[in-house]
């Protein structure tokens, strides 16, 4: 009985604890007035600097979402107390929330200023037909 118990609660931790995917975290709100006064170069410096480290961020976070899921799956089906070693978001994806506001705030100055700066969501591409 104690043994279902703690199984049930490792599975109900590891599933709230889980790293979410980068696409699936929403931005940060950072206000578009601390890019305003930029220049249009200035701006595409920033925007450059700020898509890289937004990259390294996701990239970091999608690691940790897959580690977890890996956790999760070997511990469901092999040995219970894997489970315990999902971490869930952290400062990664705090990171990935605040660069995806930047990101919005840098393309609201872009749009106030007449510069043309478009960010791309990667999830909104269309998916390649094979064939």
């Amino acid at each position: 009985m104690k043994t279902t118990i703690a199984f049930a609660v490792a599975i109900a931790a590891a599933f709230s604890s889980c790293a979410s995917k980068p696409s699936e975290i929403e931005a940060a709100y950072v206000s578009p007035a601390l890019y305003e006064s930029l220049s249009c170069d200035r701006l595409r410096e920033e925007a450059t600097a700020v898509s890289a480290r937004a990259i390294a961020a996701s990239g970091a976070q999608q690691k940790k979402a897959d580690n977890d899921a890996v956790a999760v799956g070997v511990g469901l089906v092999i040995f219970w107390p894997a489970l315990f070693f999902a971490k869930g978001d952290g400062a990664s994806a705090a990171e990935v929330a605040r660069l995806k506001g930047e990101m919005k705030a840098i393309e609201t100055a872009s749009i106030k200023n007449n510069c043309g700066i478009r960010f791309e969501d990667p999830s909104a591409q269309p998916t390649k037909k094979k064939g």
